[in-house]
């Protein structure tokens, strides 16, 4: 490993380095990564096109199969800007909370994608017009993982409203394999906004932290589920209502 960066900006510990092994995989990779150790994002220098993590290639194909149309997209959470990248063709709004992390991207990892936001995500969102958007993506985390402010009732009505009438809502979230009471207090919520709600996992060991995609809609979800890069369905238990 071969580290070309390190910082701590006013919210994350920053590092960036080249590997020649991701997940088990050989290869020539540069990766940013926060303070916990998480890999935020990762690009393979042999083929930059590729999207390498499972989250974002099961996102973009959730978004896909069910609205093939799409061109209207709020991504919450910048990273390296894979997503962002991706959509380039779309009408995309992308909102980061750290300048760094957006500089990172741009001197690091190439981003050359939509036009950053630096804000606070949820008060940037608030502030477009009601029926907006296709899709609204929260790929954000702090150091204690997805902020509150993100998941909880007020914020998800606030969703509801940016969206149009079949507009969803995909979130990238973390928590321990099992029964985690938080991503289940998540998901509990989203479901008092939205009607129809998924929840699809990458296995992992007991206890081990897990990654998961949350979504909801007011239409019903379609996945192909061979098209999910390793994300599983998963039958989340009702938890408590996060209010706010």
């Amino acid at each position: 490993m071969k580290v070309l960066y390190r910082d701590k900006s006013e919210q994350h510990e920053l590092t960036v380095y080249d590997t020649r092994r991701l997940y088990g995989e050989q290869g020539q990779f540069r990766v940013l990564q926060f303070s916990d150790d998480a890999v935020q994002g990762a690009l393979d220098l042999e083929r930059p096109s590729r999207i390498v993590l499972e989250y974002p290639r099961a996102m973009l194909h959730l978004m896909e199969r069910n609205d093939p149309q799409y061109h209207r997209v709020f991504v919450v959470g910048h990273g390296i800007g894979t997503i962002p990248s991706y959509l380039s063709d779309r009408q995309v709004k992308v909102a980061e909370l750290d300048a760094e992390v957006v500089w990172l991207s741009q001197h690091f990892f190439g981003y050359t994608g939509p036009e950053i936001m630096v804000g606070d995500g949820r008060e940037l969102l608030k502030q477009e017009k009601s029926g907006t958007y296709d899709y609204v993506v929260i790929d954000a985390f702090s150091a204690a993982g997805t902020p509150e402010q993100f998941t909880n009732q007020s914020f998800f009505a606030m969703v509801k409203d940016k969206l149009d009438a079949d507009g969803t809502v995909l979130l990238n979230v973390f928590g321990r394999s099992g029964n985690d009471k938080l991503v289940n207090a998540i998901y509990t919520t989203l479901g008092t906004q939205f009607t129809c709600t998924r929840a699809f996992a990458l296995p992992a060991e007991p206890n081990e932290v897990q990654n998961r995609i949350l979504i909801g809609s007011h239409r019903p979800i379609d996945v192909h589920i061979k098209q999910m890069a390793g994300f599983v369905e998963q039958r989340l238990e009702e938890g408590y209502i996060i209010e706010g």
